[in-house]
């Protein structure tokens, strides 16, 4: 009798825990938001599209897992306003790099919305190498795996 095949597993991996997370369109939105300094439902569910059920649900998520928090400035009707954590303010170079790839390979033309960074110039993301300062280009990574 021939044997079931092994059932295979998924690779563990940081990017699969951080899509639970922020995995999703709306949640990566209510991020940019609060990064663009919108900081109350009704201006997140403007700028974003996102339904009201639906945005409730990802704002709730998001302050569960730490990346945004949920302070009441209105008692009477109670009403809340988002700001980032630490950890949500720790995804800003995430959503300028995907800002800049969208740019690039979909929207061509000017960009909506621009950043000037300190030193007066236009600020483009890019991704560098902690050690040794080098922009990353294609062919210079090498996959190791811990597991």
């Amino acid at each position: 009798m021939p044997t079931a095949p092994a059932a295979k597993t998924p690779r563990d991996c940081t990017i699969a825990d951080a899509l639970e997370v922020v995995g999703d369109r709306w949640s990566l939105l209510v991020v940019r938001e609060l990064f663009y300094a919108q900081r109350r439902f009704t201006e997140i569910a403007r700028n974003t599209g996102a339904p009201r059920d639906i945005l409730t649900a990802r704002l709730r998520k998001l302050v569960e897992h730490g990346v945004i928090a949920r302070e009441q400035y209105s008692q009477r009707p109670a009403r809340y306003e988002y700001r980032l954590t630490d950890v949500g303010r720790a995804l800003s170079p995430v959503l300028l790099t995907l800002k800049r790839w969208g740019h690039e390979h979909l929207r061509k033309g000017q960009d909506p919305v621009r950043f000037d960074h300190s030193c007066g110039h236009e600020f483009v993301a890019e991704v560098h190498c902690a050690a040794c300062g080098d922009t990353l280009g294609p062919g210079q990574l090498t996959l190791e795996s811990n597991g």
